[in-house]
């Protein structure tokens, strides 16, 4: 399998574990990643907010320039990132006038051919018996908590790959890892990670509602496929648990590491060492509990 590659700009700062744990994966899998050239931000922090022409150009440039690469699919890890590209190429493909608009902006030609694929949905769309051959280091009882965040899923006009409401891809591949995917309430609720300049006090709330809800099922982990939320519920713990008085430490991880580390890959080659919450506890844990 071959893909047009866009990362994102997370992907190449805050967010680099998430890249490291997509290539390594992706290269275990046999799934050949050719990043985009030239690639640039698809706006998907405040672009579309402030100009709707610009969140559409700076999405489309970049499908573009797949498209010149030749590929039928561009493969996009972050949620934020794959929302406003599928949501570009819908817009292009149903409102004449701003792909007319566009077009002249971006100076590229576009046919619309190129397919948006999140990395979730194609990796959830493999063989369950080739992906569980690869398992070399079942995860025990884990118990883990499948977060797909309001972006990945919905509105399900645009993406469409999974149920909007009650997603289970995720919980799919987790539970081929020998994991345990949970059932909580909080799924695909917002986390908040747009608030968090503008206004803490709200993500705050948002973070706290989610992680408690989390350890309510019994989860000894959250997974996502989102920079913004990883980061979000990640690293705003210590300040959740200033403002509410809780003692939240609950690791969040990208799905990609989970399954990295049930398919052998080394702790550090996924970036598990980089995370605010250090997740290494509970996975031992987890393999306690099986022993």
């Amino acid at each position: 399998m071959r893909f047009s590659y866009y990362a994102g700009c997370s992907l190449h700062a805050t967010a680099r574990e998430f890249d490291l744990s997509t290539r390594a994966l992706c290269s275990r899998l046999g799934i050949e990643l050719a990043e985009i050239p030239d690639w640039s931000c698809c706006g998907a922090t405040a672009a579309h907010s402030t100009s709707h022409l610009l969140g559409v150009a700076l999405a489309v440039r970049n499908l573009a320039l797949a498209e010149a690469q030749g590929r039928d699919d561009v493969l996009v890890p972050c949620a934020a990132c794959y929302h406003r590209l599928v949501t570009a190429k819908k817009e292009m493909a149903e409102n004449p006038r701003v792909r007319e608009q566009v077009l002249k902006v971006v100076g590229h030609k576009f046919t619309g051919q190129v397919r948006v694929r999140s990395l979730l949905e194609v990796l959830a769309a493999l063989d369950t018996e080739h992906l569980g051959s690869r398992v070399v280091r079942p995860l025990g009882d884990l118990r883990v908590a499948c977060y797909y965040g309001c972006l990945l899923v919905k509105p399900p006009a645009v993406t469409g790959f999974d149920d909007p409401e009650h997603p289970q891809s995720m919980d799919r591949l987790v539970r081929i890892t020998g994991a345990e995917p949970l059932d909580w309430d909080y799924k695909t609720e917002c986390c908040g990670a747009a608030l968090g300049v503008a206004n803490e006090q709200v993500a705050l709330k948002l973070v706290r509602d989610i992680l408690e809800a989390a350890l309510q099922a019994g989860a000894d982990c959250l997974v996502c496929a989102c920079p913004l939320c990883q980061s979000n519920l990640d690293a705003r713990q210590s300040h959740v648990n200033r403002a509410y008085g809780t003692s939240l430490k609950l690791p969040v991880m990208y799905f990609t590491q989970l399954l990295g580390l049930a398919f052998g890959i080394g702790e550090r080659e996924l970036g598990l060492d980089t995370l605010f919450v250090d997740p290494r506890p509970a996975l031992a844990y987890g393999s306690a509990k099986k022993a």
